[in-house]
C-alpha cells in the first residue's frame, strides 16, 4: 500500500480510492486542487480521461466527511485544467476556477450535500486565474488558547473588529469574489441581492507582467492585499493593495504598491542559486495581510521562509532633530518585511495546507507560541515527494508532529542528501487541506485518491489525558459558538472520554448566561448526541437527545401558532403566558389548568387542527410511553430514561397536553389516538395527572426526590389500561466516524458504501431500529413510508434522520414546520439525497 502512517502525532484514518473501469479512469489533474468547507464538506478536482474519445473531462468531486464514499461527481464545464477551488465562508457554495479565466458559482440543489448546480459566474478571456477568494464578511473571531480555562464564552472567543470588503446599504457586506490571472489582471465580480453580477477588471500595477503565484488576503479596515510572484526565487515577491468600490451601479478598483521582499535563500551566498523557483507563496490567513509563507525549491529539495510586516520608525537625521526634535507619535514610520523564520534544507515540498483557526498570535507572540506548542491549530502542513508530511509550527517553522508514508520509513533526524532515492515514482500528496479545527488533514495523491490523516490533539506528544480532553473541549466550545461541523474533533473521542466530555460540555455551557444558553441550546443537545453515539455505554441517551430535539421543535411550533385574542395585548404572548400558568397551576386535573387560560387564544382553523395530527400523536404516545417505563426506571440503557429526571422537558409536555387537550375541544379528530381497555376511560385526564405528579418531583432541578410508590404502582396498570406505543428511535447511522474508533485503516472505494461489518456499536442499536423490510417512517413529520417507499427521501448527514425530499402537505400551519428542516436537520447535520431503494 502507498501510505502506512506511523507514529508521530498522524495516523491515516481512512483512504477512499476510484475504482478502476476499463474504459475510462480519474486521474489528478495539474495542478490538482482540493478545498475544505466549515461544514465538513471536502471539494476536489480530478480529469476524467476516456481512452475511447482520448478526450478529458474536468470534474469537480464533492464529499462529506462522514460518507466519503457518496461521491458527488459533476462535470464542471470548464474546458481547461480547473486551477482554484474556494468555499465561502457558510461551507455551502463553492468556486471553482480555471486556465481559461472562467470562474464558476456552485450552490446546493434543494439544499442536499450531494447534488450541485452551477448558479452564476464571471470570466475573463483567455487568462488563466491563479488565485481566488471571497470577498471577507467582515466576521472575525479569535481564539485565545491561553484563556481557555476561562469560564466566559466571551472570554475564549471575542469579535474581532473587522470591516468587510464591501458593503451594502445599511452596512450589510456585499458578496462576491476577487481573482487574479497569470497576466496581473485583478478582476471583482460582486453578487447583487437581485441575482445580478457586477465584474470589473483592472491592472494590479502599471507594468504589467506575469504572475505564476497570487494570493489574496484582507484588512481589518476594509481593504485586500495581494501579494504575487512571477515564480522566480530571483525577482521580488510583490503585494498591492486593492480597493473596491461600487460608484453609479458599476463596480470601481483601485490599486497601490505595497513594499516588497525577497527571499532570504537568494541573498544568502552559500544558496544563492541552489533554489531557483518559488513554488509556493501563501498569506498564513485570509485575514493575516502581515502574515506571508514562501516556498523556494529546486528539482530534489526546498526551503520555507515566513515573513512578517512591521512598522518601523524611520531614523532622522541629528541636523534636523535638532531643528525640529521629533517626540514619540511623531516619528516618521515605514511599513518594511521581516524574516520572522526559516528552514534548513528540506524535502521537494508538493503541497502547504494552512491552519484555519483564527488563534490571536502577533509577531512577538513566540514565548505564547512556546508555551501552547502542542495546540491543534499552530501548525501547518508541508508535505513532500517523498510521501511525507511534517507539521511545523505556523510562526518559527519548527517540527511538531510528522507522518510517514511508505516511501519515507525513515528516522527524523536523518538528512534528507544522504538518503537513497527509490526507484519510480513516489506517491505523494498533491493537494491538502487541514479542516477548520487542525485536527485532521485531507490529501489527495498523484494517483486521484483521497486521504484522511488524523492529528493527534497532542500533535504525538505524551500529555495527560485531562491536556487532551481540555483541547477537544475547547475546539467543541468554539464549534458551538461558530456553528461550524464538529466531526474533526468526533475522530479523537475514544469511549471512555464519552461520558467526561459530554459533563464537561454541559458544566461550560451551564456557567453562560442565559441569553447565550437560549442561542446554543439545541446546538448543545445536537453535540451531545453526537458524542453519545461513539460508545456503547451511552448510545440509548442518543435517542433522548434526539427526542429532545424533536421535542423543543414541537413545543416552539404549536406554541406560535397560537394568536392573541386582541392586537393591543400586553407584553407576553399566548405562548408565554400558556408557560407560566401551567407552572404556576400544578393542579393534576388537566380541566382546571385549562379554566386559567383564554380559550379564545387556541382557536385555529379546523383544517390547521387536522394536518398537524401526527405531531400531536407523538406528543401523546411519548407521553404513555414515558411514564409506563417509569417503573423500570433503574436501567439507563433504555431510550427515554434521562426524561424522567429532566423537570423542563416533561414541562413542556404537559403545556403540550394542555394546548392539545383545548384543540381537541374544537376539533376531536386532532387529538391522540390510544388504545384503551375501558370506553369509559378519560385516556388524556390520566397521563396529565401522572405526568404532573411525576413532574413535581423534579421540577426543581436542585431538588430532585424520587417519585412516590402510589405514582409507580398507577404507572404500573397503565400497560393494563392502555396499549403502549412502540416509538420510532433514529435508525442505524451509516456513517464512518464509529468504525474508525478502533484505529484501524479503513479502504473505501468511491460510489460504493461499505458493509456494516465491524460496526462495533451496532448491536447496541439493534433495539432502537427498524429491521430492514420494516416499515419505514419519516422522522420529522411523523409519517409512515411503507417497508419499499416509493417517494424520494433525504437522509441527515450526521444522526441519520429520514424525511420525505418533496412536501405532501398544502396546509400553512404544517408548511411552517416543514420550513424549520429546509436547510438543515434537527441536529444542525446536512441533507444528502438517498437513492429510491434505501430500505
Amino acid at each position: 500500500p502507498p501510505f502506512r502512517g506511523r507514529a508521530g502525532g498522524m495516523d491515516l484514518a481512512y483512504v477512499c480510492e476510484w475504482e478502476k473501469k476499463p474504459k475510462s479512469n480519474h486521474c489528478p489533474s495539474i495542478p490538482l486542487v482540493c478545498a475544505w468547507s466549515c461544514r465538513n464538506l471536502i471539494a476536489f478536482t480530478t480529469d476524467l480521461r476516456n481512452e475511447e474519445e482520448k478526450d478529458l473531462t474536468h470534474m469537480v468531486h464533492i464529499i462529506d466527511t462522514e460518507h466519503p464514499w457518496d461521491v458527488y461527481s459533476v462535470n464542471s464545464g470548464h474546458t481547461e485544467v480547473i486551477t482554484c477551488l474556494e468555499w465561502d465562508q457558510s461551507g455551502s457554495r463553492l468556486l471553482s476556477a480555471d486556465a481559461d479565466g472562467h470562474i464558476k458559482c456552485w450552490s446546493m440543489t434543494d439544499h442536499l450535500a450531494n447534488s450541485w448546480e452551477n448558479t452564476v459566474g464571471s470570466v475573463v478571456e483567455g487568462d488563466p486565474v491563479v488565485a481566488l477568494s471571497w470577498l471577507h464578511n467582515g466576521v472575525k473571531l479569535a481564539l485565545h488558547v491561553e484563556k481557555s480555562g476561562a469560564s466566559n464564552f466571551g472570554e475564549k472567543f471575542s469579535r474581532v473588529k473587522f470591516s468587510p470588503s464591501l458593503t451594502l446599504f445599511g452596512g450589510k457586506p456585499m458578496e462576491g469574489w476577487i481573482a487574479v490571472t497569470i497576466s496581473g489582471l485583478v478582476t471583482v465580480s460582486l453578487l447583487k441581492p437581485n441575482g445580478q453580477v457586477l465584474t470589473a477588471t483592472e491592472s494590479l500595477c502599471r507594468l504589467r507582467c506575469r504572475v505564476a503565484l497570487a494570493d489574496v488576503a484582507f484588512t481589518g479596515g476594509g481593504n485586500i492585499v495581494v501579494a504575487t510572484s512571477d515564480g522566480s526565487s530571483t525577482s521580488p515577491v510583490q503585494f498591492y493593495k486593492v480597493c473596491v468600490s461600487v460608484v453609479n451601479e458599476k463596480c470601481k478598483i483601485d490599486t497601490e504598491i505595497l513594499p516588497s521582499l525577497f527571499m532570504r535563500c537568494t541573498t544568502d551566498p552559500a544558496r544563492k542559486d541552489k533554489y531557483p523557483a518559488i513554488t509556493h507563496l501563501k498569506f498564513l490567513a485570509r485575514d493575516m495581510s502581515e502574515q506571508v509563507l514562501l516556498c523556494a525549491s529546486s528539482q530534489n529539495n526546498s526551503i520555507v521562509e515566513c515573513w512578517s510586516l512591521r512598522k518601523e520608525g524611520l531614523p532622522v537625521n541629528n541636523i534636523f532633530q535638532q531643528i525640529s526634535p521629533v517626540v514619540g507619535d511623531k516619528q516618521p514610520m515605514i511599513l518594511k518585511w521581516r524574516i520572522l523564520s526559516a528552514t534548513n534544507d528540506l524535502d521537494r515540498v508538493s503541497a502547504v495546507a494552512l491552519p484555519k483557526l483564527p488563534i490571536s498570535l502577533t509577531n512577538t507572540d513566540l514565548k505564547v507560541a512556546n508555551d501552547t506548542k502542542f495546540f491543534p491549530g499552530l501548525g501547518l502542513a508541508l508535505a513532500f515527494h517523498d510521501g511525507s508530511v511534517h507539521i511545523v509550527h505556523r510562526l518559527s517553522l519548527q517540527m511538531m508532529a510528522v507522518f510517514y508514508g511508505s516511501s519515507s520509513q525513515r528516522p527524523v533526524d536523518e538528512p534528507s542528501l544522504k538518503r537513497p532515492r527509490a526507484a519510480g515514482p513516489l506517491v505523494h500528496f498533491k493537494a491538502m487541506q487541514l479542516s477548520w479545527t487542525s485536527l485532521a488533514l485531507a490529501g489527495v495523491d498523484s494517483h486521484g485518491k483521497l486521504s484522511m490523516l488524523r492529528i493527534s490533539p497532542s500533535m504525538g506528544h505524551v500529555l495527560d489525558m485531562n491536556m487532551s480532553l481540555r483541547h477537544l473541549l475547547f475546539l467543541l466550545e468554539y464549534c458551538m459558538v461558530t456553528g461550524y461541523d464538529w466531526w474533526d474533533i468526533l475522530l479523537h473521542v475514544q469511549p471512555s472520554m464519552v461520558q467526561n466530555l459530554v459533563e464537561k460540555l454541559h458544566e461550560e455551557y451551564m456557567r453562560q448566561n442565559a441569553a447565550l444558553q437560549q442561542v446554543l441550546s439545541t446546538r448543545i443537545v445536537a453535540m451531545k448526541a453526537s458524542l453519545c453515539k461513539l460508545s456503547s455505554s451511552t448510545i440509548a441517551r442518543v435517542c433522548d437527545y434526539h427526542a429532545k430535539l424533536f421535542l423543543i421543535a414541537i413545543s416552539c411550533t404549536l406554541k406560535s401558532l397560537l394568536r392573541p385574542h386582541f392586537l393591543n395585548t400586553p407584553d407576553k404572548s399566548p405562548g408565554d403566558r400558556l408557560t407560566e400558568i401551567c407552572s404556576k397551576i400544578t393542579d393534576v386535573d388537566i380541566d382546571k389548568v385549562m379554566i386559567n387560560l383564554k380559550t379564545e387564544e387556541f382557536v385555529l382553523e379546523m383544517t390547521t387542527l387536522q394536518s398537524l395530527q401526527q405531531l400531536i400523536q407523538w406528543v401523546g404516545d411519548f407521553v404513555l410511553y414515558l411514564l409506563a417505563s417509569l417503573p423500570n426506571q433503574g436501567s439507563p440503557v433504555r431510550p427515554g430514561h434521562s426524561f424522567l429526571r429532566d423537570g423542563a422537558s416533561l414541562g413542556m409536555f404537559r403545556e403540550l397536553m394542555v394546548v392539545i387537550r383545548i384543540w381537541g375541544l374544537l376539533k376531536p379528530s386532532c387529538l391522540p389516538v390510544y388504545t384503551a381497555t375501558s370506553d369509559t376511560q378519560d385516556s388524556m385526564s390520566l397521563l396529565f395527572r401522572l405526568l404532573t405528579k411525576l413532574w413535581l418531583c423534579c421540577r426543581e432541578e436542585n431538588h430532585i426526590t424520587e417519585p412516590d410508590d402510589a405514582l409507580i404502582d398507577e404507572c404500573c396498570l397503565l400497560p393494563s389500561q392502555l396499549l403502549i406505543p412502540n416509538i420510532d428511535w433514529l435508525p442505524i447511522n451509516d456513517g464512518i466516524i464509529s468504525k474508525l474508533q478502533n484505529k484501524q485503516l479503513v479502504r473505501l472505494q468511491f460510489g460504493k458504501a461499505p458493509g456494516l461489518v465491524g460496526h462495533t456499536v451496532s448491536s447496541q442499536f439493534d433495539a432502537f431500529v427498524r429491521a430492514p423490510g420494516q416499515p419505514k417512517i419519516d422522522h420529522l413529520r411523523r409519517l409512515h413510508l411503507g417497508a419499499y417507499p416509493t417517494e424520494e427521501c433525504k437522509s441527515c448527514t450526521r444522526c441519520g434522520c429520514v424525511t420525505m425530499l418533496k412536501s405532501p402537505n398544502k396546509v400553512t400551519a404544517v408548511k411552517q414546520w416543514e420550513q424549520r428542516w429546509i436547510k438543515n436537520c434537527l441536529c444542525g447535520g446536512l441533507w444528502r439525497k438517498m437513492p429510491l431503494s434505501y430500505s
